[in-house]
């Protein structure tokens, strides 16, 4: 999928930061250093578009990013990082109101992307956030980070399991490294933004 353009939009706190509305969002979310910012890096071509980094908890706002491809923009989403044992639990209270009210008062989410490490177990929180987004109604699809840092067995047994845990919810592997699954990550987003 071919990105002409792709610019960050704007960093939400609370939703009078919200940008105004208007084109398809596809949003990314996740616990906290599942690689969200790295692939959103990958999937645009643009090495520091979202900013990464290695202390996890550190983003507690809501990214918007502005992708223009060819005859169509989006915004990419990227949702804070959840599940970080030395965040105060008062952040936490928050990351559930912003993430709530961003849900509750956006009208064209067209995708939610569920990142999950290929390489760890699921916790609690990411089984609690499939069966909220499950709850919500919005097309969703998992997305197994750091794929490249499993082997050839490891990858197909952990792409079977995660299918199982993920039962109805499409699920593929992908690296922010190597590329793999952007292909299929872009033509779901083309899919889910086609009549949105």
């Amino acid at each position: 999928m071919k990105v002409i353009e792709a610019e960050f939009v704007a960093s939400a706190f609370s939703p009078r930061d919200f940008p105004p509305a208007g084109i398809p969002e596809i949003v990314f979310a996740g616990r906290s250093n599942v690689g969200k910012s790295s692939l959103i890096n990958r999937l645009v071509e643009k090495r520091n578009l979202a900013r990464t980094s290695s202390t996890p908890g550190k983003t507690q706002s809501i990214n918007f990013y502005r992708v223009n491809r060819v005859n169509r923009s989006l915004h990419f989403v990227d949702l804070p990082g959840y599940g970080y044992a030395k965040v105060p639990k008062s952040v936490g209270r928050q990351w559930k109101k912003l993430v709530e009210a961003y849900f509750q008062s956006r009208t064209g989410i067209a995708l939610v992307l569920h990142l999950v490490d290929a390489r760890l177990r699921l916790t609690p929180l990411d089984r609690e956030l499939a069966e909220w987004l499950c709850h919500l109604g919005f097309p969703t699809m998992v997305v197994a980070t750091k794929a490249d840092k499993l082997s050839g067995n490891e990858r197909s047994s952990q792409l079977r399991a995660l299918s199982n845990s993920f039962e109805g919810v499409p699920v593929f592997l992908s690296s922010a490294v190597t590329g793999i699954g952007c292909e299929e990550i872009w033509r779901r987003v083309a899919d889910a933004t086609q009549h949105v």
